[in-house]
């Protein structure tokens, strides 16, 4: 199992300390770097391969959200903070997750689960593009399950999860709504509202504004709308 290279980067001793400690009892992370701040990263960030960081949002000088800002390609990252407020400027930034302090090992786990999921997708080889897949693997458990782009009726963001409903079924993803964005095909898939991506084969009917689907229904956007109406040509 190839390793998963993280780095801590906060401020607190402790709270780098207890970080570290969690990260030793995961076979598959490996620590290249604990950083006080943004400064010791960007040195730890050069000259080695870096998959993920555990990064503090409030730190002095540079907060962690401007240091990932200002990463051309950032890795993926994971905030540590004490401080829900900064939770949707978290997740604005693509982040895997976000770790409310004090951090139990339980939810660490949860995190680097997530982790797992999201390089296991990314190394997945991109395909030629006449030969798109028609599916994707979403990990469920210990497990990555092959779901079928037909197979998905809409997908709806749950806070730092996605549920995918399927025809029969339906999968809690460790996944956000964005990246569902960047693996569904476009000609496919299109984000309706803020909280749902719909399969634009599976729309039975509108009706004022919601989406008829198989048993349930779809709010539109006010901001999707528009862009809802041309892809299916009304």
């Amino acid at each position: 199992m190839k390793k998963i290279n993280c780095m801590i980067v906060d401020d607190e001793p402790i709270a780098r300390d207890i970080l570290q400690t969690y990260i030793q009892r995961v076979p598959e992370l490996e620590l290249v770097k604990s950083c006080r701040n943004a400064t010791e990263a960007y040195e730890g960030l050069y000259g080695q391969q870096v998959d993920l960081i555990f990064l503090d949002i409030q730190m002095p000088v540079i907060t962690g959200t401007e240091f990932m800002r200002s990463l051309r390609k950032p890795p993926l990252v994971t905030f540590t903070t004490a401080y829900s407020s900064y939770a949707v400027e978290g997740f604005e930034l693509n982040s895997v997750d976000y770790l409310l302090k004090p951090i139990t090992f339980e939810r660490f786990y949860q995190a680097v689960q997530k982790v797992s999921e999201r390089m296991a997708i990314k190394q997945i080889p991109p395909p030629e593009a006449e030969h798109q897949p028609d599916y994707l693997f979403i990990r469920q458990d210990n497990r990555l399950v092959r779901v079928e782009h037909d197979q998905i009726l809409y997908i709806q963001a749950e806070r730092d999860f996605s549920s995918v409903y399927l025809k029969e079924t339906r999968l809690l993803a460790g996944m956000h709504l964005k990246l569902f964005e960047d693996l569904l095909p476009l000609k496919q898939f299109l984000r309706v509202h803020r909280s749902y991506i719909v399969n634009l084969k599976a729309i039975r009917a509108i009706k004022g504004n919601m989406i008829e689907l198989e048993n349930t229904e779809v709010p539109i956007g006010a901001s999707n709308r528009e862009e809802l109406f041309q892809r299916l040509q009304l």
